[in-house]
Protein backbone atom coordinates (compact mmCIF):
# COMPACT_ATOMS: atom_id res chain seq x y z
CA UNK A 1 0.00 0.00 0.00
CA UNK A 2 1.20 3.22 -0.77
CA UNK A 3 3.04 4.96 2.30
CA UNK A 4 1.52 7.56 4.38
CA UNK A 5 4.40 9.90 4.97
CA UNK A 6 3.09 12.17 7.36
CA UNK A 7 1.89 9.70 9.68
CA UNK A 8 5.34 8.68 9.54
CA UNK A 9 6.37 12.22 11.19
CA UNK A 10 3.71 12.09 13.38
CA UNK A 11 1.26 14.16 11.84
CA UNK A 12 -2.70 13.29 11.32
CA UNK A 13 -3.14 15.20 7.80
CA UNK A 14 -6.26 14.42 5.43
CA UNK A 15 -5.21 12.10 2.73
CA UNK A 16 -3.19 14.94 0.14
CA UNK A 17 -4.58 14.80 -3.31
CA UNK A 18 -2.88 15.76 -6.50
CA UNK A 19 -6.10 18.10 -6.88
CA UNK A 20 -6.20 20.55 -4.04
CA UNK A 21 -9.11 20.70 -1.60
CA UNK A 22 -8.57 22.78 0.75
CA UNK A 23 -6.85 26.24 1.31
CA UNK A 24 -5.16 27.02 4.51
CA UNK A 25 -5.95 31.31 6.04
CA UNK A 26 -2.44 31.76 7.35
CA UNK A 27 -0.17 35.40 7.81
CA UNK A 28 2.82 35.21 5.57
CA UNK A 29 6.66 36.98 6.28
CA UNK A 30 9.10 37.20 4.03
CA UNK A 31 10.89 39.20 1.21
CA UNK A 32 8.05 37.87 -1.58
CA UNK A 33 5.16 38.09 0.17
CA UNK A 34 3.58 39.55 3.52
CA UNK A 35 0.37 39.76 5.18
CA UNK A 36 -3.17 37.52 4.87
CA UNK A 37 -2.49 34.52 2.20
CA UNK A 38 -4.06 31.24 1.49
CA UNK A 39 -1.76 28.38 1.05
CA UNK A 40 -2.53 25.56 -1.22
CA UNK A 41 -0.27 22.41 -1.66
CA UNK A 42 0.09 21.28 -4.85
CA UNK A 43 2.02 18.00 -6.71
CA UNK A 44 5.05 20.10 -7.23
CA UNK A 45 4.69 23.54 -5.45
CA UNK A 46 3.06 25.52 -2.84
CA UNK A 47 0.93 28.50 -3.76
CA UNK A 48 0.87 31.50 -1.09
CA UNK A 49 -2.10 33.82 -2.41
CA UNK A 50 -2.26 37.44 -0.97
CA UNK A 51 -5.01 39.82 -2.72
CA UNK A 52 -2.68 41.48 -4.39
CA UNK A 53 0.58 39.30 -4.70
CA UNK A 54 0.47 35.44 -6.00
CA UNK A 55 3.88 33.67 -5.25
CA UNK A 56 4.54 29.83 -6.37
CA UNK A 57 6.99 28.24 -3.90
CA UNK A 58 8.64 25.44 -6.16
CA UNK A 59 9.37 22.43 -4.40
CA UNK A 60 12.85 22.16 -6.01
CA UNK A 61 13.69 25.83 -4.52
CA UNK A 62 12.69 24.46 -0.91
CA UNK A 63 15.84 23.55 1.68
CA UNK A 64 13.94 22.96 4.60
CA UNK A 65 10.72 22.89 5.86
CA UNK A 66 10.29 23.51 10.42
CA UNK A 67 7.26 23.35 12.29
CA UNK A 68 7.35 25.25 15.59
CA UNK A 69 5.68 26.86 18.23
CA UNK A 70 2.41 26.78 15.51
CA UNK A 71 4.94 28.42 12.65
CA UNK A 72 5.74 27.01 9.73
CA UNK A 73 9.18 28.36 8.70
CA UNK A 74 10.27 27.46 5.08
CA UNK A 75 13.64 28.10 3.85
CA UNK A 76 14.71 27.94 0.07
CA UNK A 77 17.38 29.27 -1.86
CA UNK A 78 16.04 33.13 -1.95
CA UNK A 79 15.22 33.47 1.84
CA UNK A 80 12.95 32.22 4.43
CA UNK A 81 8.92 32.34 4.80
CA UNK A 82 7.87 32.17 8.01
CA UNK A 83 3.65 31.41 8.29
CA UNK A 84 1.76 31.67 11.36
CA UNK A 85 -1.57 32.31 12.12
CA UNK A 86 -3.05 29.33 11.15
CA UNK A 87 -3.66 27.79 14.75
CA UNK A 88 -5.57 23.95 15.13
CA UNK A 89 -4.72 24.03 11.13
CA UNK A 90 -0.83 24.57 11.54
CA UNK A 91 -0.01 20.75 11.97
CA UNK A 92 -2.25 19.80 9.31
CA UNK A 93 -0.67 21.95 6.51
CA UNK A 94 2.61 20.98 7.90
CA UNK A 95 2.41 17.60 6.79
CA UNK A 96 0.63 17.82 4.51
CA UNK A 97 3.37 19.96 2.53
CA UNK A 98 5.93 17.52 4.26
CA UNK A 99 3.50 14.88 2.76
CA UNK A 100 3.75 16.76 -1.16
CA UNK A 101 7.13 17.49 -0.75
CA UNK A 102 8.47 14.08 0.55
CA UNK A 103 6.49 12.31 -2.48
CA UNK A 104 8.48 14.64 -4.55
CA UNK A 105 11.88 13.62 -3.44
CA UNK A 106 11.10 10.19 -3.80
CA UNK A 107 10.31 10.95 -7.68
CA UNK A 108 13.40 12.81 -7.71
CA UNK A 109 15.45 10.28 -6.83
CA UNK A 110 14.29 7.90 -8.98
CA UNK A 111 12.51 5.69 -6.14
CA UNK A 112 9.80 3.07 -7.53
CA UNK A 113 6.85 1.25 -6.29
CA UNK A 114 5.69 1.22 -2.64
CA UNK A 115 8.16 0.67 0.15
CA UNK A 116 8.88 -2.72 1.63
CA UNK A 117 9.17 -1.35 4.89
CA UNK A 118 8.40 1.92 6.82
CA UNK A 119 9.22 3.25 10.17
CA UNK A 120 10.03 6.33 11.71
CA UNK A 121 13.70 6.47 13.51
CA UNK A 122 17.49 8.76 13.71
CA UNK A 123 19.54 8.69 11.21
CA UNK A 124 23.51 9.73 10.56
CA UNK A 125 25.41 9.71 7.62
CA UNK A 126 29.32 10.04 6.68
CA UNK A 127 29.86 11.78 2.99
CA UNK A 128 32.87 13.48 2.28
CA UNK A 129 34.12 13.76 5.82
CA UNK A 130 31.03 15.80 7.04
CA UNK A 131 28.42 13.87 9.38
CA UNK A 132 24.73 15.19 8.95
CA UNK A 133 22.00 13.48 11.51
CA UNK A 134 18.66 13.70 12.47
CA UNK A 135 15.29 12.26 13.05
CA UNK A 136 12.82 10.82 10.11
CA UNK A 137 11.09 8.77 7.92
CA UNK A 138 12.81 5.51 7.42
CA UNK A 139 11.69 3.79 4.11
CA UNK A 140 12.94 0.40 2.42
CA UNK A 141 12.40 -0.20 -1.21
CA UNK A 142 13.38 -3.07 -3.25
CA UNK A 143 16.80 -1.80 -4.22
CA UNK A 144 17.19 1.30 -1.41
CA UNK A 145 16.91 2.63 1.53
CA UNK A 146 15.60 6.74 1.66
CA UNK A 147 16.02 8.70 4.72
CA UNK A 148 13.02 11.27 3.98
CA UNK A 149 13.59 14.48 6.42
CA UNK A 150 11.64 17.17 4.57
CA UNK A 151 14.86 19.12 3.93
CA UNK A 152 18.19 18.58 1.60
CA UNK A 153 19.39 16.11 3.55
CA UNK A 154 17.02 13.11 2.28
CA UNK A 155 19.05 10.64 0.75
CA UNK A 156 18.77 7.09 -1.05
CA UNK A 157 21.21 4.77 0.27
CA UNK A 158 21.59 2.14 -2.96
CA UNK A 159 21.70 -1.64 -1.55
CA UNK A 160 23.61 -2.93 -4.54
CA UNK A 161 27.14 -0.65 -3.37
CA UNK A 162 27.07 -1.33 0.60
CA UNK A 163 29.95 -3.09 1.36
CA UNK A 164 29.72 -4.02 5.02
CA UNK A 165 27.02 -4.20 7.46
CA UNK A 166 27.84 -2.97 10.95
CA UNK A 167 24.79 -4.08 13.47
CA UNK A 168 25.24 -3.02 16.94
CA UNK A 169 22.82 -2.84 20.12
CA UNK A 170 19.88 -1.49 18.43
CA UNK A 171 21.81 0.68 15.63
CA UNK A 172 22.86 -0.53 12.31
CA UNK A 173 24.98 0.69 9.59
CA UNK A 174 25.42 0.63 6.29
CA UNK A 175 28.73 1.00 4.42
CA UNK A 176 29.70 2.06 0.67
CA UNK A 177 33.12 1.99 0.90
CA UNK A 178 35.80 3.49 3.25
CA UNK A 179 34.20 7.21 3.47
CA UNK A 180 30.62 6.78 2.87
CA UNK A 181 28.31 5.37 5.58
CA UNK A 182 25.38 5.04 6.84
CA UNK A 183 23.52 4.70 9.81
CA UNK A 184 19.93 3.85 11.91
CA UNK A 185 19.02 3.93 15.28
CA UNK A 186 15.66 4.77 17.83
CA UNK A 187 13.60 2.27 15.39
CA UNK A 188 12.19 0.66 18.23
CA UNK A 189 10.37 -2.68 17.72
CA UNK A 190 10.80 -1.88 14.00
CA UNK A 191 14.36 -2.15 14.33
CA UNK A 192 14.65 -6.31 14.01
CA UNK A 193 12.57 -6.51 10.86
CA UNK A 194 14.02 -3.41 9.34
CA UNK A 195 17.16 -5.43 9.56
CA UNK A 196 16.11 -8.60 8.07
CA UNK A 197 14.42 -7.02 5.60
CA UNK A 198 17.50 -5.04 4.42
CA UNK A 199 19.87 -8.27 4.48
CA UNK A 200 17.00 -10.44 2.37
CA UNK A 201 16.83 -7.33 -0.33
CA UNK A 202 20.51 -7.35 -0.36
CA UNK A 203 21.16 -11.21 -0.75
CA UNK A 204 18.19 -11.01 -3.68
CA UNK A 205 20.00 -8.23 -5.45
CA UNK A 206 23.37 -10.35 -5.33
CA UNK A 207 21.56 -13.06 -6.92
CA UNK A 208 19.80 -10.65 -9.82
CA UNK A 209 23.46 -9.68 -10.30
CA UNK A 210 24.97 -13.06 -10.79
CA UNK A 211 22.04 -14.23 -13.27
CA UNK A 212 22.49 -11.27 -15.40
CA UNK A 213 26.45 -11.70 -15.52
CA UNK A 214 25.83 -15.60 -16.55
CA UNK A 215 23.36 -14.09 -19.40
CA UNK A 216 26.17 -12.41 -20.92
CA UNK A 217 28.73 -15.43 -20.36
CA UNK A 218 27.03 -18.96 -19.74
CA UNK A 219 30.63 -20.47 -19.57
CA UNK A 220 31.47 -18.94 -16.72
CA UNK A 221 31.93 -21.26 -13.68
CA UNK A 222 29.66 -20.66 -10.59
CA UNK A 223 33.30 -18.73 -8.30
CA UNK A 224 33.84 -16.65 -11.34
CA UNK A 225 30.55 -14.93 -11.77
CA UNK A 226 30.46 -14.66 -7.74
CA UNK A 227 33.97 -12.77 -7.96
CA UNK A 228 32.39 -10.60 -10.86
CA UNK A 229 29.33 -10.07 -9.03
CA UNK A 230 31.42 -8.47 -6.06
CA UNK A 231 33.22 -6.06 -7.99
CA UNK A 232 30.53 -4.82 -10.12
CA UNK A 233 27.65 -4.54 -8.13
CA UNK A 234 24.24 -4.08 -10.22
CA UNK A 235 26.58 -4.19 -13.06
CA UNK A 236 29.04 -0.77 -12.13
CA UNK A 237 32.09 -0.47 -14.40
CA UNK A 238 35.17 -2.30 -12.94
CA UNK A 239 38.88 -2.30 -14.84
CA UNK A 240 39.14 -5.08 -17.89
CA UNK A 241 42.50 -5.79 -16.07
CA UNK A 242 40.89 -7.22 -13.24
CA UNK A 243 38.02 -8.99 -14.52
CA UNK A 244 40.52 -10.51 -16.88
CA UNK A 245 42.11 -11.80 -14.26
CA UNK A 246 38.78 -14.08 -13.40
CA UNK A 247 38.10 -14.70 -16.22
CA UNK A 248 38.92 -13.99 -19.90
CA UNK A 249 35.81 -14.93 -21.11
CA UNK A 250 33.61 -13.09 -19.86
CA UNK A 251 36.19 -9.74 -21.17
CA UNK A 252 35.68 -11.76 -24.48
CA UNK A 253 32.02 -11.43 -23.90
CA UNK A 254 31.78 -7.73 -23.23
CA UNK A 255 34.16 -6.77 -25.61
CA UNK A 256 31.92 -8.30 -28.57
CA UNK A 257 29.06 -6.51 -27.19
CA UNK A 258 30.90 -3.06 -27.59
CA UNK A 259 32.63 -4.25 -31.14
CA UNK A 260 29.15 -4.64 -31.91
CA UNK A 261 28.41 -1.30 -31.00
CA UNK A 262 29.16 2.52 -32.33
CA UNK A 263 31.50 2.22 -29.90
CA UNK A 264 34.25 -0.18 -31.39
CA UNK A 265 36.16 2.62 -32.97
CA UNK A 266 36.78 4.36 -29.79
CA UNK A 267 37.34 1.19 -28.13
CA UNK A 268 39.87 0.97 -29.80
CA UNK A 269 41.28 4.44 -29.76
CA UNK A 270 41.16 4.32 -25.80
CA UNK A 271 42.61 0.90 -25.57
CA UNK A 272 45.78 2.82 -27.48
CA UNK A 273 46.09 5.40 -25.12
CA UNK A 274 45.51 3.53 -21.81
CA UNK A 275 45.89 0.14 -22.51
CA UNK A 276 42.64 -1.87 -22.36
CA UNK A 277 43.56 -3.24 -18.59
CA UNK A 278 43.23 0.22 -17.24
CA UNK A 279 39.89 1.17 -19.47
CA UNK A 280 36.46 0.06 -16.91
CA UNK A 281 33.44 -1.19 -18.40
CA UNK A 282 29.91 -1.11 -16.65
CA UNK A 283 26.83 -3.21 -17.71
CA UNK A 284 23.44 -3.72 -16.98
CA UNK A 285 20.51 -5.87 -18.25
CA UNK A 286 18.01 -3.35 -19.94
CA UNK A 287 14.65 -2.99 -18.88
CA UNK A 288 12.36 -1.87 -21.66
CA UNK A 289 10.34 0.54 -20.87
CA UNK A 290 11.00 3.23 -22.97
CA UNK A 291 13.74 5.55 -23.59
CA UNK A 292 14.21 8.92 -21.07
CA UNK A 293 14.25 12.29 -23.07
CA UNK A 294 17.76 12.42 -21.54
CA UNK A 295 18.92 9.20 -23.22
CA UNK A 296 19.62 5.71 -21.34
CA UNK A 297 22.61 3.73 -22.68
CA UNK A 298 21.79 0.50 -25.10
CA UNK A 299 23.21 -1.44 -26.65
CA UNK A 300 20.72 -3.06 -29.17
CA UNK A 301 17.84 -3.83 -26.94
CA UNK A 302 19.28 -6.24 -24.04
CA UNK A 303 21.99 -3.79 -22.36
CA UNK A 304 23.43 -0.56 -21.06
CA UNK A 305 27.03 -0.52 -21.27
CA UNK A 306 29.36 2.04 -20.34
CA UNK A 307 33.34 2.62 -20.70
CA UNK A 308 35.68 4.49 -18.36
CA UNK A 309 39.13 5.51 -19.57
CA UNK A 310 42.42 7.41 -17.92
CA UNK A 311 43.53 10.12 -19.90
CA UNK A 312 47.21 10.20 -21.22
CA UNK A 313 47.57 12.82 -18.42
CA UNK A 314 46.51 10.85 -15.86
CA UNK A 315 44.10 13.18 -14.25
CA UNK A 316 40.83 12.91 -16.41
CA UNK A 317 38.70 10.58 -16.95
CA UNK A 318 36.98 9.98 -20.35
CA UNK A 319 33.45 8.65 -20.02
CA UNK A 320 31.88 6.65 -23.41
CA UNK A 321 28.31 5.73 -23.58
CA UNK A 322 28.00 2.39 -25.85
CA UNK A 323 24.94 3.03 -27.88
CA UNK A 324 23.62 1.00 -30.96
CA UNK A 325 25.76 2.05 -34.58
CA UNK A 326 22.82 4.21 -35.77
CA UNK A 327 22.17 6.06 -32.72
CA UNK A 328 23.67 9.55 -31.60
CA UNK A 329 26.91 9.86 -29.51
CA UNK A 330 29.06 11.81 -27.64
CA UNK A 331 32.00 11.58 -25.24
CA UNK A 332 32.36 13.00 -21.75
CA UNK A 333 35.39 14.30 -20.93
CA UNK A 334 36.21 14.81 -16.73
CA UNK A 335 39.23 16.84 -15.37
CA UNK A 336 40.23 16.15 -11.50
CA UNK A 337 43.59 17.53 -10.70
CA UNK A 338 43.63 16.11 -7.31
CA UNK A 339 42.78 12.25 -6.01
CA UNK A 340 42.85 8.71 -8.67
CA UNK A 341 41.16 7.54 -11.62
CA UNK A 342 39.47 5.00 -9.46
CA UNK A 343 37.89 7.12 -7.18
CA UNK A 344 36.52 9.02 -9.77
CA UNK A 345 35.31 5.63 -11.32
CA UNK A 346 33.48 4.72 -7.88
CA UNK A 347 31.47 7.91 -7.77
CA UNK A 348 30.93 7.94 -11.50
CA UNK A 349 29.47 4.47 -10.71
CA UNK A 350 27.17 5.80 -7.37
CA UNK A 351 26.40 8.67 -9.98
CA UNK A 352 24.98 6.73 -12.37
CA UNK A 353 22.98 4.27 -10.70
CA UNK A 354 21.28 7.47 -8.78
CA UNK A 355 19.65 8.81 -11.57
CA UNK A 356 18.98 5.72 -13.16
CA UNK A 357 21.46 5.51 -16.31
CA UNK A 358 20.30 8.65 -17.43
CA UNK A 359 23.74 10.08 -19.43
CA UNK A 360 23.56 13.57 -19.98
CA UNK A 361 22.09 14.23 -15.85
CA UNK A 362 26.32 13.98 -15.29
CA UNK A 363 27.18 16.63 -17.27
CA UNK A 364 24.39 19.32 -17.36
CA UNK A 365 25.03 22.64 -15.92
CA UNK A 366 22.32 23.61 -12.99
CA UNK A 367 21.35 26.26 -14.88
CA UNK A 368 20.59 23.10 -17.83
CA UNK A 369 19.04 21.41 -14.79
CA UNK A 370 16.81 24.07 -13.41
CA UNK A 371 15.42 23.92 -16.89
CA UNK A 372 11.36 22.25 -15.95
CA UNK A 373 11.54 19.15 -17.65
CA UNK A 374 14.81 18.74 -15.79
CA UNK A 375 14.68 20.13 -12.10
CA UNK A 376 13.71 16.19 -10.99
CA UNK A 377 17.11 15.65 -12.07
CA UNK A 378 18.48 18.85 -9.60
CA UNK A 379 16.91 18.03 -6.59
CA UNK A 380 18.72 14.41 -7.24
CA UNK A 381 21.83 16.40 -7.24
CA UNK A 382 21.18 18.05 -4.28
CA UNK A 383 20.71 15.04 -2.61
CA UNK A 384 23.57 12.97 -4.19
CA UNK A 385 27.24 13.62 -3.13
CA UNK A 386 28.57 11.63 -6.07
CA UNK A 387 26.56 13.01 -8.50
CA UNK A 388 27.28 16.62 -7.43
CA UNK A 389 30.91 15.88 -7.21
CA UNK A 390 30.92 13.86 -11.28
CA UNK A 391 28.68 17.21 -12.31
CA UNK A 392 31.79 19.47 -11.17
CA UNK A 393 34.44 18.09 -12.60
CA UNK A 394 32.92 18.16 -16.11
CA UNK A 395 35.59 19.88 -18.82
CA UNK A 396 34.12 18.84 -22.24
CA UNK A 397 31.90 16.84 -25.02
CA UNK A 398 33.27 15.49 -27.66
CA UNK A 399 30.66 15.02 -30.45
CA UNK A 400 31.44 11.69 -32.79
CA UNK A 401 30.76 13.37 -35.42
CA UNK A 402 33.62 11.03 -37.50
CA UNK A 403 35.75 8.60 -36.27
CA UNK A 404 38.65 10.58 -37.23
CA UNK A 405 37.55 14.05 -36.16
CA UNK A 406 36.41 12.45 -32.44
CA UNK A 407 40.34 11.06 -32.11
CA UNK A 408 41.53 13.80 -33.32
CA UNK A 409 39.79 16.19 -30.69
CA UNK A 410 40.54 13.39 -28.23
CA UNK A 411 44.23 13.52 -28.56
CA UNK A 412 44.58 17.43 -28.47
CA UNK A 413 43.39 17.73 -25.26
CA UNK A 414 46.73 16.77 -23.91
CA UNK A 415 48.75 18.44 -26.51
Amino acid sequence: MPIDLSALMGGKSESFSLTPVLDYDARAKSALVNGEVKLTVHEDFLTIAAIFDVVEIRFVEIEKIELSDYTVKIVTESGEIILSGMGSWCEPFYYTLCDAYGKKVLKAMFVKGDPIFAASGNYSYLENGARRGGGAPILLYENCVVILPPSCDARRVPLSFVTDINKGDYELTLNLGSEESYTFSKLGYDFAPFVDNIEQRIRKIRENVVKAINELDPSLLSIQASQIAKIMPEGAAAPFGGLFEISPSFVSAVETKINESRAASSYKTLAEIAGPSNICVGFKKNQPSGADKLGEILVADQYMMWMVSPGADGKTAIVEFIVAKDDSAATFVYSFPYGSFFSFVARLNRALEAIDLKREVIRLSDEELRNPDNVDYFMAAKRTASLQFVRSHFFTRIIHSSADSWEKKLLSLWQ
